[in-house]
């Protein structure tokens, strides 16, 4: 042993030895070779470089220290950004035991309460053994992240404690995910009280959580992000209650005046990103930018304004990412874009309201995410006959000046539809019969929305 395992700063300064190694330099068994397994690359450098047997006890992989050991990949984007390749899965829940437990002697706090994290450039041309080791780093979760991930962790309990380990979903939780963790969707367990068999879910740090660390310390095209929770000891959900509360039922022009914002445009209408502007200065965020708010980056929380007509109902269905046609038909629901983004994503709605003297006022916000009871009922059944009429070939009919086809539409299924999202006619995507047909996505249906923010 090159290091002296019941000291961190020696393991340290020998884990920083990897970098710029290749995987195959550092496997001296020839795992690689053997196993095509996922998980590996992990067990190459516990097995061949730090010299201890794959293992999977309730400890840290150096218990004398509590540090475990975690290998991970990010990769480059097309606009020379990083992001993390993918969430950091940690420890199987044992849905029976967890729950007996206080978060201070929990599995996940056990376990992970410090992470040796070895961080590798993932390239889609290379093989595993070619992946080169870019980074180490010692993570220890700040106050104000462990905050955050006590609550998660709660919540996760919760569910199980409710009987309801089957309907947990990584979007109900905001850095500390539980995650499926299996070879398919049968891989499942009991659970304490219920009778129903519940997917075999690993606590894990969410994707838009470890994207926000690697960018932080490899600084690959950082802008400047502001903590909202800093100094507080509040949750995400406890500081924008705190802040926004104090200005419902406010008018538009009660907020302005308060908070010395100037929305008049040339015209004397509001702009169109009032609700953006109105909601930076209530978090004391410079330049409208919600994205630079380091927690809404860490968990993966979009910014959404809701708009409450006189009549008590929403104008608008809310839109979601274009989808190309000749992608979608090769995706599976379970791998799907539409899938992922809700499994993985929270929304933040701001809501304002007209009363009756057709004043715009703040209503409420609102931390949401889509139940896993409507994503895979409604949105799949939306999703699958979308894929269905592509591959069997689109109808188009042309009325008037207007083209419509057989797509679900707002009337499918009240939840979820498509329709375009193209800036005009000639904004298009190709269809797998080789037609140009307008861009569309998948949309939230109004009805839908009120009913959530309701």
């Amino acid at each position: 042993m090159n290091y002296d395992n019941k000291s961190i700063d020696s393991i340290l300064d020998y884990a920083n030895n990897l970098i710029g190694k290749t995987f195959g330099e550092i496997d001296k068994y020839s795992r690689l070779e053997h196993n095509k397994g996922k998980g590996n690359l992990g067990q190459v450098v516990e097995e061949s470089y730090f010299g201890y047997d794959v293992n999977s006890r309730a400890e840290a992989d150096f218990a004398h220290v509590g540090v475990e050991l975690k290998v991970t990949p990010y990769k480059v984007n097309k606009n020379n950004t990083i992001s993390a390749k993918e969430r950091l899965v940690l420890n199987i829940i044992n849905y029976m035991e967890e729950y007996k437990k206080s978060f201070e002697e929990s599995s996940f706090w056990t376990k992970n309460k410090e992470l040796l994290l070895v961080f590798y450039e993932w390239k889609k041309e290379l093989e595993r053994k070619d992946y080169v080791v870019k980074d180490v780093m010692l993570h220890k979760f700040s106050e104000e992240d462990l905050i955050v991930i006590k609550k998660d962790w709660e919540i996760i309990i919760n569910k199980i404690k409710a009987g309801k380990a089957h309907e947990i979903s990584e979007a109900d939780t905001n850095y500390l995910g539980a995650c499926p963790k299996g070879a398919n969707k049968n891989s499942v367990r009991s659970q304490p009280f219920s009778n129903e068999l519940a997917m075999q879910r690993a606590f894990s740090l969410k994707t838009s959580y470890m994207t926000y660390l690697i960018r932080m310390r490899l600084g690959y095209n950082v802008e400047q992000t502001v903590s909202i929770l800093k100094g507080t000891k509040k949750g995400i959900e406890e500081i924008l209650h705190d802040k926004f509360s104090v200005y419902y039922d406010k008018s538009i022009d009660e907020i302005c005046k308060e908070l010395d914002i100037n929305l008049i445009s040339k015209n004397g209408s509001l702009p169109k990103n009032y609700a953006q502007i109105i909601s930076s200065k209530i978090l004391g965020i410079k330049g409208n930018k919600l994205d630079s708010i380091e927690e809404f980056s860490k968990a993966n929380i979009k910014f959404k304004t809701v708009r409450i007509e006189k009549n008590g109902k929403i104008k608008q269905h809310m839109s979601l990412e274009t989808f190309k046609y000749t992608e979608i038909i090769k995706e599976t629901w379970e791998e799907s874009k539409l899938r992922n983004t809700f499994l993985e994503q929270k929304y933040l709605f701001v809501v304002f309201r007209y009363d009756e003297n057709d004043v715009l006022r703040l209503d409420k916000i609102k931390l949401w995410n889509m139940p896993l009871s409507v994503l895979d009922t409604k949105l799949k059944e939306t999703w699958e006959e979308t894929v269905r009429v592509i591959k069997e070939g689109l109808v188009i009919e042309v009325k008037g000046n207007k083209k419509y086809d057989n797509m679900p539409a707002s009337t499918f299924n009240r939840v979820c539809h498509t329709r375009p999202h193209a800036q005009n006619s000639r904004d298009t995507y190709t269809l797998p019969d080789g037609r140009d047909h307008v861009k569309k996505c998948f949309w939230l249906d109004r009805e839908y929305i009120l009913s959530v923010v309701k």
